[in-house]
Formats: structure tokens, C-alpha cells, sequence
């Protein structure tokens, strides 16, 4: 009966109907009137599922704390309860029991049964929480597309403010939708625009006069009010707004227009604890769309070619596209995996280096990972809330990588019909990634180099001297050192950029982590093929662990997409994979061959481990003892007896 209930929570992904399946499962080895199952959705609401004998599930959903009816006990009469709480390492998700009519009906055996489902259903609860909040994912970027196609071509943001409204409901639920401005002084906001609520009352209009109360809800960042009526004080401009449209709970945030604050944008609710700190993101984004298209009515109102409003529009289109990226990639494609001592050693580096703003650079074969670590140190860093902008200095020429850099001034070259800031000005406050900046060409190395010691530098075309408030990280595949002794990079730019250096080990050193990264892109890339693989078969496993990856994290990712299409469903097997044993990485194998006829010189056999493995460590003992599985002590003691202390 277990074993059908695990097959159940990975093939079922629906709660209710795996209480239903389960209820009869369990029916053949339990006698039981009902199967309940309480999952804890929030801190403040829970969701119950209640299977009868008839085989059909009622679900019901309520909020602690509401005003609303809880649900109402059952009509059978209850004499015995067996009850388990459904806990996940150390949080607790919910709880499940049976019911009976009978007196004594349960016994410790059922019990015993009964806490090995409570474990499975964790499983369940945890696979539908994580289907859903892929899914709120999906929602809010479908939300983010269509709010830029609803908003195409409307300079007055009011005339499609409903139809806006109506588009972000699917990524972010609410009632009411409010923005509000400020008026020509500058310090008595009003209301610019409602959806969700007709008004008639012409004074909800009006500018009002802002009390300390007032200044002090404005002067805050993002909020969630979850409770209007006891956190929310009435004699305030808000407060009366919200009583004049009955809202139970909010979420605000600021609304940007170029350097200054246009005003607030407002989620209501007519329920209380409807929002949560998770929704401010998602928030923050629609905020920057709706800022977008106010800046176009700016220039219709204002005159069209006046330069420093373009430039406002313009910077705050790179913002938009920038922040979009940004909540897509938090979205769980760029996840830190692994386990094994060489990533780890990693994640240590970049959790030091974090919390500074030193420069780093990444080093490490292509495919390693470089991005997922330079992002990591961002979302570890004070810039954590600022942006991320990436630039692949490989993927374009000379004059156009120093044209995205630092941007150019309409009619800087054929083609500039309008100004563009560059990448540099769009990181401003957070993180530029250089990544293969090996490639990089020296004209714009020397131009790099200025900006980073002066910080600051010039667009294409102009003379306007801009500042250069970003932290730099670099990435590169390329041995740079070898680089300078070519002239194909400056010298001085590499003592710049690797002030703190970190090398990403390739994959074929870190077996421990290949079964965890295969077991997460399967996760991942599951959902999006139609039919998940239900997992991965023994004999792939063996094949993953023997392959040498020459193309590391991204080869494995890409051969694991393959093998869930040919899947088609099933386990992952051998011949799904596009890899195969042949390519063992281990040097074990050439060790273990047939001896020569004149035999060998194991003296000079181990020698030439050692000088090889401290070459490729570049002479750092520690990588080169982990390299030939040897303590410290062990490698100095082989570097005395074969008189390696020359690093030549």
C-alpha cells in the first residue's frame, strides 16, 4: 500500500485528487469513515481536503482570523480520530487524520501506517507548492508581457488603466488598483487613476494635506498594510481612502519617473492579510511598466525633442527590460547546486568576497557556471536590490561592444539616430558581469580600464562626463596570464579585474554533484516538455557519473532535456542519454592496463603526477594535494623527495 501511495504522490500532481486516490488505497488495509488532510498555505490560511466513502474530495479553503464562517464539522459522528502531523525537516506543512463511527478503531499499527503516509504527503504538499509557485512564476510574466502590449501606443496611462488592472489580476489578485501623484507643488499628493471601483465622489480627486502620519507612510520604500483596521491609522489620507472603498488590506510601492517620484501605486484588497512581502517584487515590476508609459505622456506634453526627457525614457526602457530579466531569473533557472568540496570551497570565495565591493573574476572552463556564481555574489551583496546586467564581450565586434558599454549620442555613428545609455549606466547601483572578457579588444580594454580607475567615462560621440556607480565581475575561459605574453590583454586591466580571483572547477572534478544537478534539471525542465520523467534509471546514473563532460554544467543540463523528450514519460535510461562511458575522465584507467615488458619506474610514474598536478593548480598546494587525493603534509613530503621546490 506504501509503495502505491509513493507512486501516487509522484504521478499525481493535483492535491485532491490524490486524497481521493489515497482514501482508497488505504480503505484496503484500514477501516475508516473519512480521510481529512489539512494544508498550511500561509501563517494565516489553510486549505482542508475531506474524502468520504463516497470517493468524491471536498476541499475548503479559509483564513485564520477572518470574519467568515469556518468550516462546519461533518454530519457523521465521530467516535475515534486518528491524527499525524505532516512535517518537512523542521517545519511543519499540515496534518492528516481518519475518522470512524466506532469506538477504538484505530490501533498503534494503523498508527505506525498512517505516519509513513504523513511522510509521503509532505512530498505531495511540497511537490504542488513548488507546481504552483512555478505557475505564480509563468503568471507574472505573462502579466509583464501583456501590460507592455496593453500599454503600446496609450500616452494617457488612465485611459487603459482598467484593462491594466484587469491583465496583472493574473499574477498578482486584488480588488482595487490606485495611483496616485503628485500634484504641481510637489507635496499634496492625489488620486491619478482608479480600476475596480466606479467613482462618483468628486472630493476622492482633490490634492490632500498630508499630516505626519501621511509623510511617514510616504517617506517608506515598498509596504503591505495586512490589516487595514488595526494598522492603519483612520485620520490619515490613506486611511480615509481606504474606508471610502472598504479595503480590508493593501501593498504599495513607489512608482519612479527618471530621477524623481511620480507617485504610489496601491494593490487593495476588501480582505485582510491578502498580500505578502513575496508580492513586492512582482509589484516593484508592474510599477516600472506603468512609469514607462507616464514618461511617454511627459514627452507628448512636454516638447518632443527636448534631449534630457528622451534620455529619461530611455532610461528607464533599459530599466524595465533589465528589472524583467532580473524576476526571471529568480524565477529558479539559475538555482546554486551541489555538495561536493570543490563547490563548496566556491561558494565560501564568493560568500566572503560578497559583502565587499571588490572587483573578482571568474575563471574556469566554459560551461562551469560562471554566471550562476557572479549572480550568487549579487544576491549575497549590499547591491542585492539594484540590477544585474550581463554583456558576453565574445558574442559582439569591437565598435559595437564599446557602443553597449558605455553607450553612444544621437549621431555618434551611422546608424545612432537616438541616445542610448550603455550597459554601465543601466548597472548603475548593482553588479556589470563581464563574461568572456578574455575577448574583449585592447581599444576597449584601455577605455574599461579609465572608467574602472576613474569611475567614470563618456558616451560614444559625446563629452558629457557620467559617473560609474557598478560593481564589476568578470568571467573568462581563457588563461589571461598567456593572454599578456601575447598582447592579445593588457596587463594592467588583469590586476584590475582579478583583485579577487575564483576558479570554478570543471565538472569531471566535481562527481559528487553530477546526480544532484541531473535530479534538478529534471525538476526544471520536467514541467515545460509536457511529460516529466518520472526519474532517472540506474544504469543512466552510471553512465552520468562515467562521462568526462568536456562542456561541464551546461552539457549535462542540454543532455538532460534530450533524455526527458525521448523519456516520453518513463525513467531516463542509457540510451536516452547523448553521452556514454567512453568518455571517462578518471586517469585511473590508463594506470590499470597490461604492464610494459621491461616493467615501470613507479618512483618516476608518481613524479610526473605530482609535476602535473601542481601545473594544473598553478602551483597552489592545496588544489594540487585534492588533485592526487594527498593531505598537505603528503605533498610537501613528495615535493622534497623528488626536489620539486623550483617552481620551474
Amino acid at each position: 500500500m506504501l509503495a502505491s501511495v509513493a507512486r501516487l504522490v509522484v504521478e499525481t500532481a493535483n492535491l485532491t485528487d490524490v486524497v481521493g486516490r489515497l482514501a482508497g488505497g488505504l480503505r484496503s488495509v484500514i477501516a475508516f469513515d473519512e480521510l481529512h488532510m489539512l494544508r498550511l498555505d500561509r501563517a494565516e490560511s489553510f486549505t482542508s481536503y475531506i474524502a468520504g466513502a463516497d470517493g468524491r474530495v471536498e476541499v475548503i479553503g479559509h483564513r485564520i482570523g477572518s470574519t467568515d464562517t469556518p468550516p462546519s464539522p461533518r454530519d457523521v459522528e465521530t467516535r475515534s480520530k486518528l491524527v499525524c502531523t505532516i512535517r518537512q525537516g523542521g517545519h511543519v506543512r499540515g496534518a492528516t487524520w481518519l475518522t470512524s463511527h466506532e469506538e477504538d478503531a484505530f490501533t498503534e499499527a494503523d498508527q505506525a501506517t498512517m505516519d509513513a503516509v504523513a511522510d509521503l504527503l509532505a512530498l505531495a504538499i511540497e511537490r504542488s507548492g513548488v507546481r504552483e509557485r512555478e505557475n505564480l512564476r509563468r503568471d507574472r510574466i505573462d502579466s509583464l508581457r501583456q501590460l507592455l502590449l496593453t500599454m503600446a501606443g496609450a500616452l494617457d496611462v488612465r485611459q487603459v488603466f482598467p484593462e491594466v488592472s484587469t491583465v496583472i489580476r493574473g499574477g498578482l489578485p486584488h480588488d482595487l488598483m490606485v495611483l496616485t501623484s503628485w500634484g504641481d507643488s510637489g507635496t499634496s499628493p492625489r488620486v491619478y487613476a482608479v480600476a475596480g471601483a466606479k467613482v462618483t465622489d468628486t472630493v476622492v480627486w482633490d490634492p490632500v494635506v498630508l499630516n505626519d502620519a501621511d509623510r511617514r507612510l510616504l517617506q517608506r520604500d515598498a509596504y503591505v498594510i495586512s490589516d487595514v483596521e488595526t494598522d492603519l491609522t483612520p485620520d490619515t489620507a490613506l486611511g480615509r481612502l481606504c474606508t471610502r472603498f472598504g479595503v480590508g488590506s493593501l501593498l504599495r510601492v513607489p512608482l519612479p519617473l527618471g530621477t524623481h517620484i511620480f507617485g504610489s501605486l496601491f494593490f487593495m484588497s476588501r480582505d485582510v492579510n491578502q498580500f505578502s512581502d513575496a508580492d513586492l517584487d512582482f509589484a516593484a515590476r508592474v510599477a516600472d511598466h506603468l512609469a514607462l508609459a507616464l514618461s511617454h505622456k511627459e514627452l507628448a506634453d512636454a516638447v518632443r525633442r527636448d534631449e534630457e526627457a528622451r534620455q529619461t525614457a530611455a532610461r528607464l526602457e533599459a530599466q524595465v527590460a533589465t528589472l524583467s530579466r532580473e524576476l526571471e531569473a529568480r524565477g529558479g533557472l539559475r538555482r546554486v547546486v551541489g555538495r561536493s568540496r570543490h563547490w563548496k570551497d566556491v561558494l565560501a570565495q564568493a560568500t566572503r568576497v560578497a559583502q565587499t565591493e571588490t572587483t573578482v573574476l571568474l575563471t574556469g572552463e566554459s560551461g562551469t557556471g560562471k554566471e550562476v556564481v557572479a549572480r550568487y555574489i549579487h544576491h549575497a551583496s549590499r547591491r542585492s536590490g539594484g540590477p544585474f546586467v550581463a554583456i558576453n564581450c565574445a558574442a559582439l565586434p569591437d565598435q559595437l561592444l564599446e557602443s553597449e558599454l558605455f553607450g553612444h549620442e544621437r549621431g555618434a555613428f551611422t546608424g545612432a539616430v537616438t541616445t542610448k545609455p550603455g550597459r554601465i549606466e543601466q548597472a548603475s547601483g548593482g553588479v556589470l558581469f563581464l563574461d568572456e572578457v578574455g575577448e574583449m579588444a585592447t581599444a576597449v580594454q584601455a577605455k574599461l580600464l579609465r572608467a574602472l580607475e576613474e569611475r567614470e567615462f563618456t558616451r560614444l560621440g559625446g563629452n558629457r562626463v557620467i559617473h560609474a556607480e557598478v560593481r564589476l565581475i568578470a568571467a573568462t575561459n581563457r588563461n589571461l596570464p598567456d593572454a599578456i605574453e601575447r598582447g592579445a590583454f593588457r596587463e594592467d586591466l588583469y590586476y584590475r579585474l582579478s583583485v579577487f580571483e575564483i576558479t570554478l572547477p570543471p565538472l569531471r572534478e566535481r562527481t559528487d554533484d553530477i546526480l544532484e544537478l541531473a535530479d534538478s534539471f529534471l525538476a526544471e525542465i520536467g514541467e515545460s516538455v509536457g511529460r516529466p520523467a518520472t526519474g532517472i534509471a540506474p544504469d543512466a546514473k552510471e553512465h552520468l557519473l562515467a562521462y568526462a563532460w568536456p562542456g561541464n554544467v551546461r552539457e549535462l543540463r542540454n543532455a538532460i532535456e534530450r533524455a526527458v523528450i525521448l523519456a516520453d514519460g518513463g525513467l531516463i535510461r542509457s540510451q536516452h542519454l547523448p553521452v556514454s562511458s567512453a568518455g571517462r575522465a578518471s586517469g585511473a584507467s590508463a594506470l590499470t592496463g597490461a604492464l610494459p615488458p621491461g616493467g615501470v619506474d613507479l618512483s618516476e610514474i608518481e613524479r610526473n603526477l605530482v609535476v602535473n598536478a601542481l601545473t594544473r593548480a598553478r602551483h597552489n598546494k592545496t588544489r594540487a594535494a585534492k588533485l592526487l587525493g594527498l593531505t598537505r603534509a603528503q605533498l610537501y613530503s613528495r615535493i622534497e623527495k623528488y626536489g620539486l621546490r623550483d617552481p620551474a
